[in-house]
């Protein structure tokens, strides 16, 4: 007569079921967690290389992305002219050095 497993335990292929089923859960936690892709549009079934074609998650169009960008660099000046920082705009820029400067810096050393 064959001799039979131990009953009270699970069997090999529940075994590697449920691991499966436990490594696709982290895999796909892990994965949540280095997208930006919120939870809910997750549970909607959004994925990193899908796209929606319409809505909240659509990509912007190049001339909408502009206006966007443009509104914000609006914004950021009004907050920094409310706050008294004003952009001078005949003041030469510090990044520029003439060769006057540069002569008189290798004089010096």
């Amino acid at each position: 007569m064959p001799s039979r497993k131990n009953p009270n335990k699970p069997s090999k292929n529940r075994l590697a079921a449920r691991a499966g089923g436990i490594k696709k859960e982290a895999q796909r936690k892990s994965l949540a967690g280095q997208t930006k892709i919120t939870p809910g549009d997750a549970l909607r079934g959004r994925r990193v290389g899908l796209m929606a074609n319409s809505g909240a998650g659509a990509p912007l169009s190049a001339k909408k992305q502009k206006k966007v960008d443009q509104r914000l660099r609006l914004a950021l000046k009004r907050k920094m002219e409310a706050e008294g920082e004003v952009e001078m705009k005949d003041a030469p820029s510090p990044k520029v050095k003439t060769a006057v400067e540069e002569a008189a810096k290798m004089d010096i050393e």
